[in-house]
């Protein structure tokens, strides 16, 4: 994800080319850029805990690795933005950069669809908030 998402050629710790160390990444939650690969975190639209919660329980091992590792779901972020989002719902937590919240919204239910996750009634008023924000 680091090398796929970076808006320049990534450099690397040695020359197996296996640890990141700097690029260019737009943290769509906060609106910052970073160049190093130390200062983002990979954060799953819907989390990995919250996906369990909402009927990824019942999943073999096959379907969760497909989701853990759907580059839909994927996006890189200021490591302290998801922190604080842990595994929060939109009702629970929002990213900082409000003009991102439309298109948080359309992923988070969109991945949600994807998987036939179940949602909760507050989870659901606030992605139909969100979707107004697209309006």
């Amino acid at each position: 994800m680091l090398i796929a998402s970076s808006r320049v050629q990534v450099k690397f710790k040695n020359t197996r080319h296996c640890t990141v160390v700097s690029g260019e990444w737009f943290g769509v939650y906060t609106g910052k850029t970073f160049t190093k690969a130390s200062d983002v975190d990979i954060d799953h639209i819907v989390p990995l805990a919250h996906a369990h919660r909402h009927g990824a329980d019942k999943w073999t091992r096959d379907q969760h690795r497909t989701f853990a590792n759907d580059f839909e779901n994927l996006v890189v972020v200021d490591d302290a933005a998801n922190q604080s989002k842990s595994d929060q719902a939109p009702h629970e937590w929002l990213p900082p950069r409000k003009d991102y919240w439309c298109e948080y919204g359309r992923r988070w239910a969109h991945i949600k669809e994807k998987y036939r996750l179940w949602y909760s009634s507050r989870e659901r008023e606030t992605l139909g908030m969100l979707a107004k924000t697209c309006r």
